[in-house]
């Protein structure tokens, strides 16, 4: 792609009404557009990150065995209401009505909905256990929508659903999905830890969020350190290796402000060992039972010809708010740097060109051309601002690696920068083989 074609309206200066980093810079890069009160457009660069994050989520869904769906964004309120959380659910949910006169709602969640489609589909015990998950926009009419992507009323997210016949086999996808998160914020460049939270409107006796440490977090956090020592590497996708990491997960005082109990912490975290900050929610499990099986209706026939309702258990990753949850992680000194897993571009191209001399640029573009035909996604500046211009512009934009066409490159050897990182002279094969090999260790 070339710069002069990319829609990507850059402001020179920080909006007034943006007071995070993540919301500043999205503004600032050309990311996303306010469309109204919390609620925006995303534009070329800001999509395809989202994009980006999307796939990865979806990866690690499908390794764990969840198949994909799509339910829709408008539902009927009569399911809500045989839940019994119309009513209860306030103001957040957005209540219309269609020409007929029919109650509808845009879907703040989808508990009612993938039951629904549950119960009418399977009725025997021997299709259970089942994990389905969508990725589909959300609607909450947030009171005070504020920083941005962080906490806005329309959201891009994926829900997962367990359906399981007794406690101890929705324990384990309980756990399979907590081994999934964990694998994804690993590939996001993120350390999320899991901690145990308040089930909020969701319901049920088992909750975990997933956190990632930031200081503009909306959620106070109490955790002993050594969570972090944790090695997720050394598990796999088996029942008895999930179970041993949450068991070793499970042994460190780690929770939300919900959940925090002064005496509790002193007691069971040494002082030295005692971490209090702030942190963003980026995903957030549940396990629920029948809270919405049993209202519902929603069972299977066993093999003694006996009915049960289902268990059942709820998994949300928030994808769009995941953009600015690694702007806020990743951040520093007015310099970004996106991850390669999910970096719009995988490197840019950024000659110094000179009036009368076309050299630079000839150059860039042959480079340029060679990249794209081995399937690397290029972003080449061929505008004619100043190099220093360039290279502020693209500390904003944050694509991890450059190549800079001036003074220290050659015929053959061109200036590799990694963004706020070391500079090594490479050729233009060089260059490919180091880029793919970063692509196929994420």
């Amino acid at each position: 792609m070339y710069l002069s074609k990319l829609f990507i309206p850059l402001l020179k200066e920080t909006p007034s009404e943006a007071k995070i980093k993540s919301h500043q810079l999205m503004l600032r890069a050309g990311m996303v557009k306010q469309s109204s009160t919390g609620i925006y457009s995303w534009l070329p660069l800001g999509f395809k990150i989202m994009k980006k994050i999307e796939q990865i989520v979806r990866e690690e869904q499908n390794k764990i065995g969840a198949q994909e769906l799509l339910m829709p964004t408008i539902q009927s309120a009569e399911i809500w209401k045989e839940s019994g959380r119309y009513d209860e659910y306030g103001e957040e949910m957005l209540r219309i009505k269609d020409r007929q006169g029919k109650e509808m709602l845009y879907g703040p969640t989808n508990e009612e909905l993938i039951t629904e489609i549950f119960r009418s589909s399977v009725k025997s015990y021997k299709s259970l256990p089942q994990l389905l998950y969508h990725i589909q926009w959300k609607f909450r009419d947030e009171l005070r929508p504020r920083f941005g992507v962080m906490r806005c009323k329309e959201f891009f997210m994926k829900d997962a659903y367990s359906f399981d016949l007794n406690d101890d086999e929705a324990k384990k996808s309980y756990n399979k999905m907590f081994f999934a998160y964990l694998n994804t914020f690993k590939r996001l460049g993120l350390t999320a830890i899991p901690m145990e939270a308040d089930t909020g409107p969701i319901g049920g006796d088992l909750s975990h969020e997933f956190v990632i440490l930031a200081e503009t977090g909306e959620s106070q956090i109490y955790s002993d350190k050594r969570i972090f020592d944790i090695d997720i590497n050394k598990h796999d996708n088996s029942d008895g290796s999930i179970k041993e990491l949450r068991k070793k997960y499970d042994e460190f005082y780690a929770v939300t402000d919900d959940k925090f109990k002064k005496e509790d912490f002193e007691k069971k975290v040494k002082k030295e060992n005692q971490l209090i900050t702030k942190g963003i929610e980026v995903g957030h499990i549940f396990y629920f039972g029948d809270k919405y099986s049993k209202p519902l209706d929603c069972s299977v026939d066993l093999q003694d010809g006996k009915k049960v309702n289902v268990k059942m258990g709820s998994y949300g990753i928030g994808v769009s708010r995941l953009v600015g949850a690694i702007i806020e992680a990743k951040f520093n000194n007015n310099i970004m740097k996106w991850p390669f897993s999910v970096s719009p571009f995988d490197i840019a191209i950024i000659p110094s060109l000179q009036k009368n001399d076309k050299s630079n640029y000839l150059k860039a573009e042959k480079v340029y051309k060679f990249l794209v035909k081995n399937k690397i996604d290029v972003l080449f500046d061929d505008t004619n601002e100043h190099l220093s211009a360039k290279f502020k512009k693209f500390d904003l934009i944050g694509i991890p690696y450059q190549i800079i066409l001036g003074s220290k490159s050659t015929e053959d050897k061109f200036e590799f920068k990694e963004i706020n990182g070391k500079t090594e002279n490479l050729s233009s094969e060089e260059i490919k083989n180091k880029l793919l090999n970063k692509r196929n260790f994420n």
